[in-house]
């Protein structure tokens, strides 16, 4: 099944035309209203919580796409909401964390497949100190969390390949 919004949208947003055609590599234009809809990237963000020990906390996905595997938490930025105030906001919905302090990290673009439809993201990893890890409630869209070593972990049970680099330069940077 082919997820690309360039082949899973067949009608036109504003007038409900089906004169909704792919124009250009990342966008489809109506010929009845002229609405000119383009395939953007959708932001989200990802913290990276550790403990006293420098192990890193992965959640377990509680929800499609990938139920059950280990992911980081956070989730998509809210419209006309900050990268930063939306960490806050995910790690306080999903854990009942507060965030003491956080640092960005970098970025990694991702495709997330959500009810047949590729959503195309730039995912944005924050450093989070939280201001306590007691009382963490897994709760949301998470059914469960973990801090990990690197030995403790199995790449292969993190599916997002952004998710997987963030983690994956979390340890190497640990080591340096």
């Amino acid at each position: 099944m082919n997820t690309h919004p360039l082949k899973v949208l067949k009608y036109c947003p504003k007038c409900g035309s089906t004169a909704f055609n792919k124009s250009g590599d990342r966008s489809l234009k109506c010929a009845a209203c002229g609405f000119h809809f383009f395939i953007n990237s959708a932001a989200a963000v990802a913290a990276l919580v550790t403990d006293e020990s420098g192990k890193l906390m992965l959640v377990t996905r509680g929800v499609e796409p990938n139920y059950g595997k280990l992911d980081l938490p956070g989730g998509f930025i809210d419209p006309l909401e900050s990268a930063e105030d939306a960490v806050k906001r995910e790690l306080k919905e999903e854990l009942g964390v507060e965030v003491k302090s956080l640092k960005y990290l970098g970025s990694a673009p991702n495709e997330y497949v959500f009810s047949a439809y590729t959503v195309f993201t730039l995912d944005m990893a924050f450093q989070v100190t939280a201001d306590s890890l007691e009382h963490l409630k897994p709760m949301d869209d998470i059914l469960d969390y973990k801090f990990y070593s690197e030995e403790e972990l199995d790449y292969d049970d993190i599916p997002a390949p952004s998710i997987k680099g963030f983690v994956i330069d979390y340890f190497k940077k640990l080591k340096a």
